[in-house]
């Protein structure tokens, strides 16, 4: 009785073969329709890159193309393909760091969705930005925590610097950064030369003007300058009349390396390489997070591969009538 059963199932479902494809491709396409995604718990890389607006970040001593850029001009370069690098699903958000304090700019965007507003707003960093014309790291460290703290969502910090304090921190006020929390989450991208060069000079109207000179205001580190907001520069400030007058910049992969052992960070030198964007691939995910999971394409495809299933029989019919003809 059961075999009887199962050959009339076979023998109908042979008489109805294309008609029971058609309703499942019907099925598939309404489900891609009317359920396109699913909810999965997914792993989530979101990157705050921040980028040192200080003056010293000015110094060009890095090459784009085989071009002289500066320092920041780089910054910009390499923040903007780590950001084209990234699979769909990243969230990155934007910060600067100037004087004693990390400044978020915008707040964590996936990358797909928003890839025009990501690198449009790194176009536009530049050191007119900067609150305050000194530059002191080691306190802008203890910032970073804080705006991490704004985040509410787990993030890994990219800094991009020069390591250029201005001035530098002396013993008696250095910062105690035992307690910093965020180190494994922070990694230092060092940017420049270790070779010193000279800072080049901006009035307020962003004209280059010349180069820094040497002065009180910025012997012992990065270019420091005693007005509070760097955008109200004098229309013709003073700058270096002779190459020996100029201050001169470099970067302090040593003082970075020392930094980020103290709150165990890590660094590494910024460069348009394979294993730098490797590494930044590398970093681990933020965190999980259930979200979206798109599978229209699924059933798309299951829908199509029903529709094709439907000449299975022709062919074999034509491969069965071929076969006849050639014996």
């Amino acid at each position: 009785m059961n075999k009887s059963i199962l050959n009339k199932s076979v023998l109908l479902i042979k008489s109805h073969y294309e008609t029971l494809l058609y309703v499942l491709a019907i099925v598939f396409m309404a489900l891609a329709l009317f359920m396109p995604t699913i909810q999965l718990k997914q792993k989530v890389h979101n990157y705050l890159l921040v980028a040192d607006v200080s003056q010293s970040m000015n110094a060009e001593d890095e090459k784009i193309n085989n071009q002289a850029a500066s320092r920041l001009e780089y910054t910009r370069y390499l923040m903007k393909n780590i950001v084209k690098t990234s699979p769909c699903g990243t969230y990155f958000s934007i910060g600067i760091f100037a004087s004693d304090n990390v400044a978020l700019l915008l707040n964590p965007l996936e990358v797909c969705k928003n890839l025009d507003v990501i690198t449009d707003s790194i176009d536009h960093l530049e050191w007119r930005m900067a609150w305050k014309g000194n530059s002191r790291l080691s306190f802008g460290v203890r910032a970073a925590a804080n705006v991490f703290d704004s985040l509410n969502v787990p993030a890994q910090m990219l800094f991009f610097t020069d390591g250029d304090e201005a001035p530098r921190v002396n013993v008696t006020i250095q910062q105690d950064l035992s307690g910093i929390q965020i180190g494994k989450n922070l990694a230092f991208i060092g940017v420049g030369s270790t070779t010193k060069v000279g800072v080049p000079r901006f009035n307020s109207n962003n004209k280059r003007v010349g180069y820094w000179p040497i002065s009180e205001n910025n012997n012992s580190g990065a270019v420091s300058v005693t007005y509070s907001d760097p955008s109200q520069d004098e229309p013709d400030p003073p700058v270096a009349f002779a190459e020996y007058d100029r201050f001169l910049s470099q970067l302090e992969d040593e003082y970075l390396k020392k930094l980020s052992g103290d709150i165990n960070a890590s660094y590494v030198k910024g460069a348009d390489t394979p294993e730098f964007y490797e590494f930044i691939q590398g970093q681990k995910p933020a965190a999980s997070f259930v979200s979206d999971y798109k599978i229209r394409w699924l059933f798309l495809c299951l829908g199509l591969l029903t529709l094709l299933a439907t000449y299975i029989p022709n062919l074999i019919s034509l491969n069965y009538i071929a076969n006849r003809f050639k014996h």
